[in-house]
């Protein structure tokens, strides 16, 4: 996880996912929003999104739900065809809320995930 600095202290600083196959989580993430990943054994892998370091944990069982994910993106409605192409589901589609829009998806494993971008 990410070396913590006193500014940094009470944030969100990694996403951990129980994921049922690492390599389709990555391939998932790595083609619809171009993260990268670091492989610590067969079970655990490191994603980053050039921002936020997260990990996917395939040693405990998949449990969907949990807090809401917000991802940010410039271009919504290219990101939910990325979202579908990588093999995602859309759960809620683009819908104007105060301050932006965004839309809600699945990931291949269920968790639902949001991207959001300001008006």
């Amino acid at each position: 996880m990410s070396s913590q600095k006193p500014q940094e202290d009470r944030r969100i600083d990694y996403i951990e996912f129980n994921v049922g196959n690492i390599a389709k989580s990555k391939e998932f993430y790595g083609k619809a929003f171009g993260w990268n990943f670091t492989d610590y054994g067969p079970d655990y892998c490191e994603f980053t999104d050039g921002t936020m370091k997260g990990g996917f944990d395939a040693t405990a069982p998949v449990t969907p739900g949990g807090p809401l994910v917000v991802l940010y993106g410039e271009n919504l409605e290219e990101l939910q065809r990325s979202v579908v192409d990588a093999g995602g589901k859309i759960v809620k589609p683009v819908f104007a809320f105060p301050g932006g829009r965004r839309f809600h998806f699945a990931d291949p494993d269920g968790y639902e995930l949001a991207v959001w971008k300001a008006d």
